[in-house]
């Protein structure tokens, strides 16, 4: 990698980190995504702060009835953690199957968020289950609730001099899964559907369907009004709008849909 000329910050505190994205600099957190574009030349920031060294982004803990997980807390840490495991595996499942091993222990659960890719697999996860962020500028606090957060290909809501610092996870969510169809394991997923049956009803969202992550509304509606998981499956895909590439047509998209959704909803029952 031959990066282009620019100047590098370690903050040690939310603060210091602030300062600098308020100055011009790209936060830097796990370097899985802003690295491998910068080595493309598909991002070229004069100035990055790394956040490596702000302890207070790292860690989970229950606050009420909702898990806070520090930004900065890793893929790996996120799949291994028991609070995530009972409360909302569907989360701790997807962060398990994030890339390889390296990738898992480098990434981390808010810079996944912030990337906003549109095959990622943690936000549809963390949409299914209702999550929402933290995030901090210089103006205060704000919650942003994760299908308002992600609003195009790489695209979020948050403000040029905003970070996030928490992800929130709703207690609840026990029984719930995700299920990915890829080619390999380290592979961006073509379609993956998480899947959470809670006190309201079945919640379940897709990535690789469009330009952001998006809740499945035809297997929602399906089941939550008594219709048989077969046909929720075969309206899985109704409302979605997926490309056509080289990972298959839009018509087998949606049928990928369908197939995960059902996959997912069965493993969140068992």
């Amino acid at each position: 990698m031959i990066p282009s000329t620019l100047e590098y910050t370690k903050a040690t505190s939310i603060d210091e980190a602030i300062a600098a994205v308020q100055a011009g600099a790209r936060p830097l957190a796990g370097g899985q995504s802003l690295l491998p574009m910068m080595r493309l030349r598909l991002a070229a920031p004069g100035a990055v702060v790394d956040l490596g060294g702000v302890a207070e982004l790292v860690g989970v803990c229950e606050d009420g009835d909702e898990i806070a997980v520090g930004a900065m807390t890793t893929h790996r840490a996120v799949a291994a953690d028991p609070l995530i495991g009972e409360h909302c595996r569907v989360v701790a499942q997807a962060a398990s199957g994030v890339g390889s091993l390296v990738i898992r222990g480098r990434g981390t659960i808010g810079g996944s968020l912030a990337h906003a890719d549109p095959h990622g697999d943690l936000p549809a996860a963390i949409l299914a289950v209702g999550g929402s962020v933290i995030a901090r500028g210089p103006g205060g606090e704000r919650r942003i609730e994760i299908g308002d957060l992600i609003t195009s290909y790489l695209t979020t809501s948050l403000a040029d001099d905003e970070i996030i610092t928490q992800v929130r996870l709703p207690k609840g969510n026990a029984q719930s899964a995700y299920a990915k169809f890829h080619r390999r394991a380290i592979d961006w997923s073509i379609v993956g559907v998480g899947v959470a049956i809670g006190p309201d009803g079945v919640r379940a969202a897709a990535t690789g369907v469009g330009d952001k992550p998006a809740r499945v509304t035809g297997f929602e509606a399906a089941l939550n009004g008594g219709a048989s998981l077969d046909e929720a499956a075969a309206a899985a895909g109704d409302g979605l709008d997926p490309s056509s590439d080289l990972d298959g047509s839009a018509e087998y998209k949606r049928h990928l849909v369908g197939v995960l959704a059902k996959r997912a909803y069965l493993e969140a029952q068992g």
